[in-house]
């Protein structure tokens, strides 16, 4: 798992899973690249490495290509990993389908999908180019069943995903670049996360992790250590895959 000198680019990098990715890259030797909308989150992924953060927000799809050609003009070349992390709940919560605004469902969209797609059309062609390259995304567990969230953007955007890597691994695999997703289960990352949890009785709880294999809840580190291995030349020959990483979750 050595990535020295490589170029590494991740999106949703202030907290949970894409602090972690980034940090574990950055030990790792590589040059990495880190980018949120939380400035003050990002500075504490950064701490103590050498990560080059810029903060922004991701669903300006303009500024999503200029963070990527600005990563590139700084490396001297292509991005080489690209961690698509960026996604959440935009701070939803669960209701019936007719009480849900056409602005609630696009914002959830607009940061899971269409950030993702941005940002993957904008390092795309640099790829390309150099024949080679790693992209991650970050999906969930909600894109092969419905979402313990209820909410009906986060598990149809998370889907979405799952669609758009499967879709880009078959389009630039004669490129040498393989396209995989990692579909965390559940993992406490964040304050909505936090909150959908704590909001569960007692006995949905233990009925929860009852259905885990190993009996507990994930961490970040595990997500950003099946992360490594896709984008590391162990996972070589592994393309348009969806890696669940649920601790046996049935």
């Amino acid at each position: 798992m050595d990535f020295t000198g490589r170029t590494v680019a991740v999106t949703g990098a202030a907290m949970g899973f894409g602090r972690a990715i980034a940090r574990s890259f950055a030990e790792r030797g590589a040059r990495v690249f880190a980018c949120d909308i939380d400035a003050a989150g990002l500075a504490g992924t950064a701490s103590g490495t050498s990560i080059v953060t810029d903060a922004f927000d991701l669903t300006d799809r303009a500024r999503a290509a200029a963070w990527v050609r600005g990563v590139e003009a700084a490396s001297g070349g292509p991005i080489q990993v690209l961690v698509n992390n960026a996604g959440g709940m935009r701070g939803q919560h669960g209701k019936p389908v007719e009480a849900v605004s056409d602005e609630e469902w696009d914002a959830i969209f607009a940061l899971n999908v269409d950030a993702t797609f941005a940002v993957t059309r904008a390092a795309a062609p640099a790829m390309k180019a150099a024949r080679r390259g790693r992209i991650v995304n970050i999906s969930s567990g909600a894109a092969f069943r419905p979402s313990r969230t209820r909410i009906q953007a986060y598990c149809s955007s998370k889907h979405a995903v799952l669609g758009l890597t499967r879709q880009l691994a078959m389009e630039l695999g004669p490129f040498g670049i393989t396209v995989n997703t990692v579909a965390p289960g559940l993992v406490l990352t964040d304050a909505d996360k936090q909150a959908t949890w704590d909001a569960m009785s007692a006995e949905r709880q233990a009925f929860a992790l009852g259905n885990i294999a190993l009996g507990r809840l994930g961490e970040a580190q595990d997500i950003a250590d099946a992360t490594l291995f896709l984008a590391s030349d162990m996972a070589k020959f592994i393309s348009g895959q969806m890696l669940p990483v649920n601790g046996g979750s049935f």
